[in-house]
């Protein structure tokens, strides 16, 4: 539910008028902070900041000074380009490699941690013509992994199939970053509490749009991730 300063439900013509008004910057900012479970109140604590200038930062056209926004990147786990969309087109893995770097294995708690922090991931299918990878929005539903896509797609025509998903991040900026794979069983999603269950989950419709309300769900038999560490 979103909050003004965190006091109270918004009026729906404010939160529309809020959605006018956002710009790149606040609507990169609010997703990061309800990505990580944060209020308005706790970044600006993290980063010295009043909540109302959270807000204001969110939801009005604002153009914050170069310090505030490296506090900002930093309370929020990620880098000043990826908040003003300076990576938006940037192809990623071009920063050059730090020597003595480590690729160590993460146990299946943290694994499924970063699973939860991301909306947007990849699903391995096996087709008549040949393995494909789709990029899908996703959520975390219990242990599972679930997804939204048409009734025709490639997706859900490998209902029944063993099937790999996949989630990563990428800091191009400090050449490090992490992966989760996840291998399982995809099935459809037909009973109608868990369709409810689902849509209510939902952060927000596909980004491919269209009429994407077949929801697949995936339960891993095997989780692992990698990280790259540096000295």
């Amino acid at each position: 539910m979103n909050t003004l300063h965190g006091t109270g439900p918004r009026p729906p013509g404010d939160a529309a008028a809020a959605q006018r008004g956002r710009t790149d910057l606040g609507r990169r900012v609010a997703a990061r902070r309800t990505e990580l479970g944060l209020s308005r109140e706790a970044l600006g604590e993290r980063c010295g900041a009043d909540a109302h200038y959270i807000a204001y930062l969110e939801d009005h056209a604002a153009a914050p000074a170069a310090g505030t926004l490296i506090r900002l990147a930093n309370a929020l786990g990620t880098t000043v380009d990826d908040l003003t969309g300076a990576t938006t087109h940037r192809t990623p893995g071009t920063a050059t490699a730090v020597r003595e770097a480590e690729l160590l294995p993460l146990d299946e708690a943290e694994s499924r941690s970063l699973l939860g922090t991301h909306g947007v991931g990849r699903v391995a299918v096996f087709t008549a013509e040949g393995p494909a990878i789709l990029p899908v929005n996703y959520v975390v539903a219990g242990a599972d992994i679930a997804f939204r896509t048409s009734g025709d797609a490639v997706p859900a025509r490998a209902a029944g199939t063993e099937v790999a998903f996949e989630v990563d991040r990428i800091d191009d900026v400090a050449a490090t970053g992490w992966s989760v794979l996840a291998v399982g069983e995809l099935r459809g999603v037909t009973d109608a509490d868990e369709l409810r269950r689902l849509n209510a989950a939902a952060r927000s419709a596909p980004w491919a749009g269209g009429g994407r309300a077949h929801w697949m769900r995936l339960t891993p038999v095997r989780l692992t991730g990698r990280r790259i560490a540096h000295p």
